[in-house]
């Protein structure tokens, strides 16, 4: 069985956003020379997230809309955790949201479902933060 490891770094320019970085996968999947087995997508930081879902932009904005509803940013105060911080709200989201995905590696490619892709979610950003990527199979 081989095994591929490899960090990827992003900064966003705002606070929260959405970024599609299927293609960044499918190219670690290509370096990998895996063609059957499982792709370990996940966030390794607390107050970003991976997930799977449609790339279509009303969606994107329904997801802001929706997180807020669920975990407002502000007012602050309204969080134990913000006493020393200001981001209990994007530990909140990213929990919503999720770690990470696996999805399975057939034939050399991604196996997905229609419409599938693999999104990176920021909600407290403006600086570096880090994703793994694992590789397994043959």
């Amino acid at each position: 069985m081989k095994s591929y490891r490899k960090e990827l770094w992003f900064e966003t320019a705002n606070r929260r956003d959405f970024m599609n970085i299927t293609p960044t996968i499918e190219r670690c999947l290509a370096e990998s020379g895996i063609t059957e087995g499982l792709c370990l997508v996940n966030a390794m930081h607390i107050t970003s997230s991976i997930f799977i879902n449609d790339d279509e932009s009303g969606l994107h904005s329904d997801f802001e809309v929706w997180l807020e509803k669920l975990a407002p940013e502000k007012p602050h105060s309204q969080y134990k955790h913000n006493g020393y911080e200001d981001n209990a709200d994007a530990h909140l989201k990213r929990t919503i949201m999720g770690r990470e995905v696996v999805v399975a590696v057939t034939n050399g490619r991604l196996d997905f479902g229609p419409w599938e892709q693999i999104f990176y979610g920021e909600f407290d950003g403006k600086r570096r933060k880090r994703v793994l990527v694992k590789i397994i199979g043959e």
